[in-house]
């Protein structure tokens, strides 16, 4: 990649890696700060959440684990 194809880019990415880390940083905390889950166990899904780190693992957490309160 160029320069100039990067410089087009930056705007949708900057963005969206701060969404990413964002709703990274709210799963953990929920993790950590919840003692049931649907599913699994908290070492599971802080597994699951930091290594699918892009979107995927906190997803999954909240739509499998996260028990309903």
């Amino acid at each position: 990649m160029n320069n100039i194809e990067m410089k087009e880019i930056l705007p949708f990415l900057i963005p969206l890696v701060i969404v990413q880390f964002v709703l990274l940083a709210v799963t953990i905390r929920h993790i950590l700060t919840h003692k049931t889950y649907k599913r699994g166990t908290r070492a599971l899904w802080l597994a699951v959440s930091i290594i699918g780190m892009e979107f995927i693992g906190p997803v999954l957490y909240f739509l499998l684990g996260k028990e309903d309160n």
